[in-house]
């Protein structure tokens, strides 16, 4: 080793010993990371304390109002309860009659699944239809996006049911209308083949949320791809399944696990149209109609919490699935694939 590197390596080494005894004389004066003071960490114990007052009430509510209820839901799902006696355990007796014993109850699984599986693909693309149309138009857009979100407002209000059911009952506006051009199907309500078509068209009717949805959605899809995708000669066909869909997909994936959970808890507007009854042969006796039946009206709470288990467990693992199959269908961007 020749002298010149010699001095350089010793240069080095000198450096690094001097850096080293510099930082110990820091450590050894208090001079390294400055400790935080007293007030310092109190100020932090008063957030920390005040952050955990205020989700108290929520926590008291959450337990209460929910985790309570659905733990002593689980019980009862395998007792024989009727809210007035003491519950007597009978195992799993009540899940086996709902499929053994119970033609009622699997004919609204029945209707409920028709309900969700041609109801929320049809809502999606109206949904979607008319989030396209507003895309693209800028006069008037607010007043039309209002107007088409307006009954997602009020769709589940017991008004609107009333009005529905009068407008399809006999002799209503739909049932006259369709008499013009000769069309003789009276009415929908009491008609065992029309009557659910008639509840799907009213879940149809109330698009306006996912429209919303998707509409913002289609604001954040990069106008460079359209036009690259136009360069390449593709029409607009071709761009809607090619650039716009697929940018898409993660709304759609969004609404339809939203839309789908919903579809299985219809309640009200069945209810109110069919006045408790089920309607013609049991045709709107939804899974949830005829939950309450069961619980309130021949106070079989038992069996009602068994229903109401069978129905969360199948939710979740519809959930379940959609949320593994996303990863062969939604794109999201930035992502590789």
């Amino acid at each position: 080793m020749s002298t010149e590197t010699e001095s350089i390596v010793t240069a080095e080494a000198g450096s690094r010993s001097m850096r080293r005894g510099m930082r110990e004389l820091r450590r050894a004066e208090g001079g390294g990371t400055p400790p935080v003071s007293a007030g310092r960490r109190a100020h932090g114990r008063r957030e920390t304390i005040a952050g955990y007052g205020f989700l108290v009430p929520w926590l008291i509510g959450f337990l209460g109002l929910t985790v309570g209820p659905m733990i002593y839901s689980l019980y009862l799902a395998f007792t024989k309860y009727n809210l007035f006696t003491e519950p007597e355990w009978v195992g799993f007796d009540n899940f086996v009659r709902m499929f053994t014993d119970d033609p009622n109850y699997l004919q609204s699984v029945q209707i409920t699944l028709v309900y969700v599986l041609v109801g929320t693909p049809i809502k999606l693309a109206a949904a979607l239809g008319i989030a396209l149309l507003l895309n693209y138009r800028n006069k008037g857009s607010g007043f039309f996006r209002s107007s088409f979100y307006a009954p997602s407002l009020i769709g589940a209000s017991v008004s609107v049911a009333i009005v529905w059911r009068a407008m399809f009952s006999t002799g209503g506006p739909v049932d006259g209308s369709l008499n013009l051009f000769g069309i003789q199907l009276g009415g929908w309500v009491g008609n065992v083949a029309l009557v659910l078509p008639m509840m799907i068209l009213l879940a149809v009717w109330q698009f306006g949320a996912p429209m919303v949805i998707f509409l913002a959605g289609l604001k954040q899809v990069p106008a460079e791809l359209y036009e690259a995708a136009e360069v390449d000669g593709a029409g607009p066909v071709r761009k809607f399944w090619s650039v716009t869909i697929p940018m898409l997909s993660p709304v759609i994936f969004f609404n339809l696990l939203l839309e789908t959970i919903n579809a299985f808890q219809v309640f009200a507007s069945a209810f109110i149209i069919s006045n408790g009854s089920g309607g013609p042969a049991g045709m709107t006796n939804f899974y949830t109609v005829y939950l309450y039946k069961r619980g309130f009206a021949d106070l079989q709470m038992g069996y009602a919490s068994a229903m109401a288990w069978v129905l969360v467990v199948v939710v979740a693992i519809i959930a379940f699935i959609l949320f593994k199959t996303q990863k062969s269908w939604v794109h999201y961007a930035g992502e590789n694939r």
